[in-house]
């Protein structure tokens, strides 16, 4: 059960799309009117979509799986990163860079890269190099931190994807696809809804239309989250048990070792 209603999401403003002029016909089912050349979305549809995603996220983080936002036009990073964050997912919130999934390994290398030039600031030892090399190991760590701070503990791909914009993360949904991470999305007028497995219709530019979809899905997995969590934490206490237990079994049900019998001597 969702913890937002139809108001919640006018008030957003996550009815508005695009100009009827900036429109993809498959988003046509999606639209309730158009007023002054905008388009008007059906929000009774967004809602319906939003509580399939959420039941979809739900059950994948219910299982273990972890979840990668993306989202890196100005409106919603900020949105973007606090939510992942806040539910301990992976973020990208600046620059998609090209294989961040069909090709993690060199992404995963560049993490490496990362973590040794910090690792020299931690020790001392970059203190071993003249002044300019320095500066130039540290702007390098502080490009590296920009770009793949978000998904530096990424060491598998996620089980799915959520995007803010398909258009202008056609990279990353083009990657997910590919290697078929199922994709959450909010897909405003001017998209192509059949790009993602779960688009939720709504207005992707306005930052509190973002933001309350978002936290939505954040809540969604921190919920979810603590339950695996919990779950996980009782059946390996439920291990440890059955373990100890095993272990004195043998102890308390040995038998009892046979009274020593005395030899009669006779003469």
């Amino acid at each position: 059960m969702l913890s937002i209603g139809i108001k919640e999401l006018l008030d957003a403003g996550v009815h508005f799309g695009h100009q009827t002029k900036r429109w993809n016909p498959k988003m046509k089912k999606f639209i309730f009117d158009a007023r002054n050349g905008i388009y008007i979305i059906d929000l009774s549809k967004t809602l319906a979509q939003l509580e399939a995603a959420c039941d979809f996220l739900g059950k994948t983080i219910g299982k273990g799986g972890r979840v990668l936002f993306a989202g890196t036009k100005k409106q919603a990073q900020e949105s973007v990163k606090e939510s992942a964050k806040a539910c301990g997912q992976f973020y990208v919130t600046e620059r998609w860079l090209g294989g961040t999934l069909t090709n993690l390994k060199t992404i995963k290398r560049s993490v490496g890269r990362l973590k040794q030039i910090e690792k020299m600031e931690t020790d001392g030892t970059i203190n071993n190099y003249v002044k300019q090399e320095q500066s130039s190991l540290r702007r390098e760590a502080a490009r590296l931190i920009k770009n793949l701070d978000g998904i530096r503990a990424m060491d598998s791909l996620p089980d799915a994807l959520f995007v803010v914009d398909i258009k202008r993360e056609h990279n990353a949904v083009a990657e997910a696809r590919r290697l078929k991470i199922p994709i959450v999305a909010i897909v405003d007028t001017n998209c192509d809804p059949d790009l993602v497995d779960f688009p939720v219709a709504g207005n992707d530019d306005a930052i509190r239309s973002v933001r309350l979809i978002l936290s939505v899905i954040m809540q969604t997995i921190i919920q979810a989250r603590a339950e695996y969590d919990a779950k996980y934490g009782r059946r390996k206490e439920s291990e440890a048990a059955s373990t100890e237990a095993a272990a004195e079994a043998p102890a308390e049900s040995a038998p009892a070792p046979a009274p020593a019998t005395e030899s009669v001597v006779t003469a």
